[in-house]
């Protein structure tokens, strides 16, 4: 009897247990999503890409003498010491012009890409959320936006506004709008659903502050995976829209600009299109690399 109390009273408290259990592994799920975001060689080297294209596109001016609009006598120049990456039809500096280029390129992206993230995410939290009527009609507006091919409503929107640098942000964010409302929609119905949504709600708490605090917080991570791989598709949309003229607008270099205007000389100078090209291939690249780090760090079950 008393070998049994003893056993008893020396046994571990089983009510306390799986709370102690649970705040252990709340406290260690921080440190290993650290970990994975270090221990990623992906998004190691597709951040290293993105930083690099961004710091040459910033230190444009100072890292080369010449100017990206000079027009200059040495026409269609191989590459050599004093152009590196030789001249284009008037005489101006490739490796210049791909440098500021980079600069239109990457601000159309990423403003076109954050438009497209603040309205997207809206619609789709308010979709998600309240469901119902508002949901059925704000998706009915999406599947009519996505039932266009994306090139052929992105031409036709900039074709009718005027191709200049905010018509093209607010037309490719239009376009790239879709993919966030609905990856937000679907985190909003499995977020809504959860014991500590219940609990604001019955604490009083209003529903814009429930969507501000505690929704977004919890569907963020797929949103900033779906931000890092829109800019990819941003670059290459803006530069198919430069390629067709309906772009940024010429004296301004653009890499889709820069390949539409080799095109007669390609040939006899394949430097001209080789160039721009290899730019537009190694930030797509590290976009994307850096996006599939992101969705591996960031995924719960990794």
């Amino acid at each position: 009897m008393a070998e049994a109390q003893s056993t008893v009273i020396g046994a571990p408290d089983r009510t306390s247990a799986p709370l102690s259990g649970l705040a252990d592994g709340e406290e260690s799920a921080i440190p290993s999503r650290r970990l994975r975001l270090r221990l990623n060689p992906p998004l190691a080297v597709g951040a290293a890409m993105v930083l690099l294209s961004v710091g040459l596109a910033l230190a444009a001016p100072y890292l080369t003498s010449h100017d990206p609009m000079e027009i200059a006598d040495a026409s269609l120049s191989p590459p050599s010491s004093q152009y590196l990456l030789g001249t284009d039809l008037l005489g101006r500096d490739v490796l210049t012009r791909i440098l500021f280029a980079a600069r239109s390129s990457l601000s159309v992206a990423c403003l076109s890409a954050a438009l497209a993230f603040v309205s997207g995410t809206v619609i789709g939290l308010v979709a998600g959320y309240f469901t119902g009527l508002i949901d059925a009609v704000m998706m009915r507006i999406l599947d009519v936006l996505q039932a266009f091919p994306a090139l052929l409503l992105a031409i036709a929107l900039v074709a009718a506004l005027g191709p200049n640098l905010p018509n093209l942000v607010l037309t490719m964010g239009l376009l790239f709008m879709p993919r966030f409302a609905r990856v937000a929609r679907a985190s909003t119905l499995s977020v809504r659903e959860r014991d500590f949504i219940a609990a604001a709600i019955g604490l009083g708490v209003s529903r814009a502050r429930t969507l501000y605090r505690h929704v977004l917080p919890n569907i963020a991570a797929p949103l900033i995976v779906e931000a890092s791989l829109t800019v990819t598709l941003a670059i290459l949309t803006e530069a198919s829209l430069s390629f067709l003229g309906l772009g940024v607008q010429p004296p301004d270099p653009t890499w889709g600009g820069m390949i539409a205007e080799s095109t007669s000389v390609m040939a006899l100078a394949p430097w001209l299109a080789l160039s721009p090209g290899i730019a537009i291939v190694f930030v797509v690249v590290g976009f994307n690399l850096m996006g599939d780090g992101l969705r591996d760090a960031l995924d719960p079950r990794g």
